[in-house]
């Protein structure tokens, strides 16, 4: 096909209906708000919503656009807001817990997949981890193959999970074990027992996180290879907006963030790490443009072949924009000097040390001693302490 006569990835989503787990999650939200106001026409955009007793989906809904985040599509495009339908389910359940009467709207309508849905938590018990971002996986999978006009599935997956390559390649590597024996061992051993086998059994990879979702992209090779229009989309430490639809939105304390504001705070004052360490952060208005725009390549794919083989894509900064531990550190001091938060505690300070003994001290003399000191100070003067 000539790329002239190709559709644009706006007139492309014209009337397509999208079904994306992990909707209430912070990459989620940037990609529903990019949706509906980039591709005004886009059809309905199915979220899977866990229940919860006493709120009604419809009014969660509206609690997860009631944020600055969807403030410019408010004025833009107000009317599409009512495309976000909610789906009741849980992606660690069986079926996703999806009802029969849902299952069979999304298995009819339904176009386009993103689950995003996970556990980015690295302290999550591993039988928890496996549930949600392996056998959840699979289970997002197993709807799929029952989706009657399905053009593109995308799983969310990360760069980390594969942590023992110093440089990682846009494919599927090799598996460190069988996700079919993770599954079963999550479904029914004891709990206690998983988690004295946890680091055994998840050597090398340093956390529950990047395991399991090493485990998931192989969920998604199995499931998919020749048979489903996949792509496994691996962004590294997702950050807040670049310019989409405005700078700085973020919705949570993940990566650099909870280190900057616990140290423009006065909270934090001393770092554990290597200042020299290069951390790799992409922001999430690039992520998630990343991820329609791939969606658009793989939907047009004309050749069997490629379509039906899955695509990887690696969303890193790496070769762009490389920040040092040290550099983000002094940045943010900076930052908050000019800009000082609200309701700080002590003056914004704080270093960065690969020294756990210089750690350590200054652990105790910068944060518990003065903590202890400001408690007794409260309770004598008849006072909660904080």
């Amino acid at each position: 096909m000539n790329e002239s006569s190709l559709p644009s990835i706006p007139e492309y989503f014209k009337g397509k209906n999208v079904f994306v787990t992990g909707a209430t999650g912070f990459i989620g939200k940037v990609l529903i708000e990019k949706l509906l106001r980039s591709c005004p026409e886009v059809g309905n955009i199915y979220v899977l919503i866990r229940e919860k007793k006493g709120k009604d989906p419809v009014k969660r809904i509206q609690e997860m656009t009631d944020v600055a985040l969807f403030d410019v599509l408010k004025k833009t495009y107000p009317d599409n807001l009512r495309k976000i339908l909610p789906i009741i389910g849980d992606v660690t359940q069986i079926n996703l817990g999806i009802s029969s009467d849902d299952r069979k709207k999304l298995v009819n309508e339904v176009h386009i997949v993103y689950h995003i849905a996970a556990s980015i938590r690295f302290d999550d018990p591993l039988k928890y981890a496996i549930l949600m971002n392996t056998r959840g996986t699979r289970e997002v999978l197993r709807l799929v193959k029952e989706i009657k006009q399905l053009e593109v599935f995308m799983h969310l997956s990360t760069t980390y999970c594969n942590i023992d390559r110093k440089v990682i390649d846009e494919k599927v590597y090799p598996p460190h074990d069988d996700w079919k024996r993770a599954i079963d061992l999550a479904e029914n051993a004891d709990p206690r027992i998983m988690d004295i086998l946890t680091p055994k059994f998840m050597e090398p990879f340093p956390n529950t996180y990047t395991f399991t979702k090493s485990l998931g992209e192989h969920v998604v090779k199995d499931l998919c290879e020749g048979k489903i229009p996949a792509i496994i989309f691996r962004p590294s430490i997702v950050i807040c907006t670049m310019t989409d639809p405005f700078p700085g939105w973020m919705d949570n304390f993940n990566g650099p963030v909870g280190i900057l504001v616990a140290s423009g705070k006065g909270v934090m004052r001393s770092v554990y790490a290597d200042p020299q360490i290069r951390a790799d952060y992409v922001p999430c208005d690039s992520v998630v443009k990343g991820m329609i725009m791939s969606t658009w390549k793989k939907a047009l794919e004309r050749n069997p072949a490629e379509k039906y083989s899955i695509s990887v894509y690696n969303a890193s900064s790496y070769r762009v924009q490389q920040v040092s531990v040290g550099e983000l550190v002094h940045l943010g001091k900076k930052l908050c000097w000019e800009m000082p938060l609200n309701d700080i505690i002590w003056y914004p300070n704080g270093s960065v040390t690969k020294c756990w003994y210089e750690n350590y001290l200054k652990l105790i003399f910068y944060q518990v001693l003065p903590a202890l000191f400001i408690d007794g100070l409260l309770l004598l003067l008849g006072k909660k302490a904080m």
